[in-house]
């Protein structure tokens, strides 16, 4: 039976960290550092959090309450929770539980993890067995242990299969590395904000084929924590124009396929994710087609494109595909892991489930910056735990009408205003090669392009048509017809985008080059540029 619908009023979260960089960040300064931003941001007072779930896997017990009493003694009941590495989701699932249940009306989910510099070691106890004994038998059963940490191997061996079944390349598994190294560069929080090139994504120490040190999540300290309450609460504290609905939450364990079958696809968690997806879009009735950003568990690159399949974004055996059409990054059909996902973001166990609840609540909101995944309705969430433990949910605004609506940066040009934009004279000699070449245009490009044009004179907005699909082809000032591609920037951008002098990239993920639709037509675009001057896009 349906329960009380459950929102996310408030969200916070560190820095994520190299263990041991900060000297001051013990796990009880980062939780307090996460909770108050998560407190403040869902403008509500500790006392009126009824109760708390507080997620850790590496901690002495009720390290949950040492971390929530430094935000006050209130005597509310306070939960830990360790389920690896969907530790913190599982913290969220169960807080909204509580309200759902109709148990409290306002609960604080947090997590955090203080780490061991290296990679993840084997069990802490020597005395007694290991829990994640079975996977390392399966996986023995058909592979030689290497000379490797063991998470890699499984992982890395399950990227092998794809590749052996479905004619997956390493270059695809780079691809998606490559793709949330960029992605981190305009966030904050993130533990790595440098840009890489795809060579030094593929060319970076190999861990375990095909794995290379950039393909792999690092070891993180950090904490990230959610406020979630009732509907009868938001109303009460007016926080409509802020609340985020989680649509719907399941967690699944593993099956019998797992360790029956003898792969490491399903070792890994391929159908404990298929279900949980599956329960999750059949009981809130919607589908993977009307999702717009993801947050998913990249604990390595092969993972994240095994979650594309069975997640249900792609058909099984073509998210080589899909890495290929751009359909995981801004311009496809999807925005996968804009925060930088666990591969640059970082990856503190007990933080990470909480972390993306609070990146995708921001993206709803719209209150992610040069990173803001335009036009984001409906979020995806997807945290693995092996062992076993998946948590896929799906968030929406709760209250869309309520939402506060900006007002526009620019007001549109007039269909007479082009003079002024100095991106005028690029068009102008757009339309004399189409007026020149229009049939082999056409024939090359097939495709309908709008130009916003932003910053021209007296702050305006110009908006141009480049036609390339119909006829001879044409170029419009001032008009609306329908784009396959729309593309916005800066008139001053533009022209350095044009004459090869902005890299196409750069000013992608740094937010001076925006584009919605067809990211494959937007490729075409150097075919435009001077032929002396073309740069890739």
């Amino acid at each position: 039976m349906p329960g009380r619908r459950v929102y996310v009023i408030g969200v916070g979260m560190t820095k994520f960290e190299k263990p041991g960089r900060r000297e001051d960040f013990d796990y009880p300064d980062m939780a307090k550092e996460a909770a108050t931003k998560a407190l403040n941001d869902a403008r509500v007072d500790f006392t009126e959090v009824q109760q708390a779930v507080v997620g850790y896997c590496y901690g002495d017990t009720t390290c949950g309450q040492r971390c929530v009493y430094q935000l006050g003694m209130t005597g509310i009941p306070i939960y830990n929770v360790n389920n690896a590495c969907a530790t913190g989701s599982s913290a969220l699932a169960l807080g909204k539980q509580l309200i759902e249940g109709g148990v409290s009306d306002c609960v604080l989910a947090l997590g955090f993890e203080k780490m061991e510099k290296g990679s993840l070691k084997g069990g802490k106890f020597s005395d007694r067995t290991n829990p994640m004994d079975k996977h390392l038998e399966t996986m023995m059963n058909n592979y030689e242990l290497a000379a490797a940490p063991i998470t890699p191997q499984m992982f890395g061996n399950a990227g092998k299969e794809h590749m052996q079944k479905y004619g997956t390349k390493p270059e695809h598994f780079a691809k998606i590395a490559y793709k949330n190294h960029l992605h981190s560069v305009n966030n904050a929080n993130s533990q790595f904000q440098t840009f890489y090139t795809l060579d030094q994504i593929k060319n970076s120490p190999m861990i375990y084929d095909p794995l290379t040190k950039l393909q792999c999540c690092p070891t993180s300290d950090g904490s990230a924590a959610a406020v979630l309450a009732s509907e009868e609460f938001v109303r009460k504290h007016k926080l409509e124009n802020q609340a985020v609905e989680i649509v719907g939450l399941e967690m699944a364990t593993d099956l019998t396929s797992t360790f029956d079958e003898g792969n490491c696809i399903k070792l890994v968690g391929y159908d404990m994710t298929k279900t949980a997806a599956k329960r999750l879009f059949d009981k809130t009735g919607l589908s993977p087609k009307d999702v717009d950003v993801v947050e998913l568990h990249d604990c390595f690159s092969t993972n994240e494109l095994l979650t594309y399949e069975a997640l249900g974004l792609c058909d099984e055996g073509k998210a080589g595909e899909m890495v290929d059409r751009g359909d995981n990054t801004y311009g496809g059909k999807y925005v996968v892991n804009p925060s930088g996902g666990l591969i640059s973001k970082g990856h503190p166990l007990g933080a990470t489930g909480l972390a993306q609840c609070t990146e995708l609540t921001l993206q709803l909101r719209g209150a992610c910056g040069k990173r803001q995944v335009p036009g984001a309705k409906l979020a995806l969430q997807h945290n693995l735990g092996l062992g076993g433990a998946v948590i896929v949910a799906l968030y929406r605004m709760g209250f869309p009408k309520s939402r506060f609506q900006p007002r526009q940066a620019y007001t549109a040009a007039t269909a007479t205003g082009k003079d002024g934009f100095k991106s005028a004279a690029v068009f102008d000699e757009i339309e004399k090669q189409i007026k020149k070449d229009g049939a082999k245009f056409v024939k090359k490009v097939k495709g309908v392009y709008c130009f916003k044009i932003q910053g021209g004179p007296g702050g305006k907005e110009g908006v141009w048509v480049v036609d390339v699909k119909s006829g001879n082809g044409s170029v419009k000032f001032g008009a609306n017809d329908k784009a396959d591609c729309t593309i916005t920037m800066k008139d001053n951008d533009f022209i350095q985008l044009m004459a090869g002098k902005l890299n196409p990239q750069t000013a992608f993920f740094k937010g001076q080059l925006k584009i919605k639709g067809n990211l494959a037509l937007a490729m075409k675009l150097k075919e435009f540029q001077p032929k002396a001057e073309k740069s890739k896009l």
